[in-house]
């Protein structure tokens, strides 16, 4: 009864002191909002089907045609379909933000040390080139989040398959793992059985070779095979006597380097320790090995060479240009430059001709030991000489504009009295009638 007394009525309800409980935990707070959101949510949802009913209503009166309303159920059956759809795309959304919102683990520092110890020393020096570095590396730390965003993302959430979600979310897909890859394994094994395999058939590799660029370096290394360095200190020279010296010079170089390199790649080979290693079928690709290192150093001293000698004409330095010397002759009818200026052009380029023409009969190792004829391919390469060939004719056409203007200037004041012009005068002043003064 009312008035019977029990342990309800005798004792109040306990209730905490009101500084406890205006004091909530970050936690209590997101579900106490996250609760509240989703009855936010179902009161939204519940007026879009009133809503939604309302319009069903109304648009049923105001057609002419008599059809009895439907059902409630039914009606709520086919509204609840797309606000079915809005309340997943509210909840998928919702949930999302949630995720998002939550803190990512930040990229580590010594990954990004890393990263830039990789990158050249020289590429980092400048006040530019450190904007560009922080620029750089905001840009990695800012893909790393995003990336680490949408990774929780696509763990924690499911995302549902609705059309109208797609295009409100335009979001580049995650990029797959690496395909062709198998991590599944240890790599140690393969490594060194590929290492091995390298070693015993890459040829490059085997010690002989690096005794072979020891040698060309010590003989390459300082040296050319024509000397131009003292080339504007000989005074002028002319173009016979020049291409005489660049013949004689050629030939010279070619003994020594025949008498010191050439040799000491032929000792080496008459060491059994020379082909160690090497088995009886690979003995030719071994030999053509060595024969491509030898073309490349012959080559590249031929190339350096030429290079140097085009060097002497460079526009911009005109103290080490080479002085030919030119005689302005007098003919009969006419005056001239000998050598000609074609020939001085044909003297200049003989040069680049000669010290191509170098080193072409050295026979190889192979030959050597098999007694064949088979020589090096030591040509010049056909860029380099129609490069050296171009420059040379332009700047030889540059330099000769001083002799042109110096030859016609001769030319105006002078031709005259080669040309028969001075002969005609004086045989039309004698066969006419003058004076004793005008004959004086």
């Amino acid at each position: 009864t009312s008035s019977k007394r029990t342990l309800r009525t005798l004792f109040r309800p306990t209730a905490l002191p009101s500084a406890v409980i205006s004091e909530t935990s970050p936690s209590q707070k997101k579900l106490l909002a996250y609760h509240r959101g989703k009855e936010q949510q179902e009161i939204i949802n519940q007026l879009l089907i009133d809503r939604a009913l309302e319009v069903c209503y109304i648009t049923m009166e105001e057609t002419d045609e008599r059809v009895a309303a439907p059902p409630t159920t039914e009606l709520h059956s086919t509204v609840r379909k797309p606000l079915k759809i809005l309340s997943f795309q509210a909840d998928y959304l919702f949930l999302k933000k949630c995720v998002q919102s939550n803190p990512m683990t930040p990229i580590q520092q010594q990954w990004l040390r890393s990263m830039l110890a990789m990158v050249p020393q020289s590429l980092m020096e400048g006040r530019e080139r450190e904007l560009l570095t922080e620029g750089l590396l905001k840009e990695v730390v800012r893909d790393y989040e995003t990336s680490m965003q949408r990774c929780v993302l696509r763990r924690a959430l499911i995302k549902p398959d609705i059309k109208e979600l797609d295009e409100l979310e335009e979001e580049a897909p995650l990029s797959s793992l690496p395909l062709g890859l198998d991590f599944s394994s240890m790599w140690h094994d393969s490594y060194v059985k590929a290492k091995n395999r390298i070693t015993s058939t890459l040829c490059i590799l085997h010690p002989t070779m690096k005794t072979l660029l020891d040698f060309g370096y010590t003989a390459f290394f300082n040296f050319l095979v024509v000397d131009f360095s003292g080339s504007r200190l000989k005074g002028s020279v002319d173009c016979k006597s020049f291409k005489t010296d660049v013949s004689l010079s050629c030939s010279k170089a070619e003994d020594e380097i025949m008498s010191t390199w050439y040799q000491r790649v032929f000792g080496l080979f008459t060491q059994s320790e020379a082909l160690d290693g090497v088995k009886l079928d690979q003995l030719e690709s071994f030999c053509n090995c060595v024969a491509v290192l030898m073309s490349n150093q012959l080559k590249e001293l031929l190339q350096r060479t030429t290079e140097v000698f085009v060097k002497l004409f460079d526009p911009e330095d005109r103290s080490r240009l080479p002085l030919f010397k030119m005689d302005l002759t007098l003919d009969e009818s006419r005056m001239e430059f000998y050598p000609s200026l074609q020939d001085l052009e044909e003297a200049i380029l003989f040069v680049v001709d000669c010290v191509g023409q170098t080193f072409q009969n050295v026979e190889t190792v192979r030959a050597w030991l098999t007694g064949d004829t088979a020589t090096l391919d030591t040509e010049l390469p056909a860029h380099i000489a129609q490069w050296a060939k171009s420059t040379l004719k332009k700047s030889i056409r540059d330099n000769l504009e001083g002799p042109k203007e110096h030859f016609q200037g001769y030319v105006e004041s002078y031709g005259w009295l080669v040309d028969g012009t001075a002969e005609e005068r004086i045989n039309r002043f004698v066969a006419e009638q003058h004076t004793f003064d005008e004959y004086t």
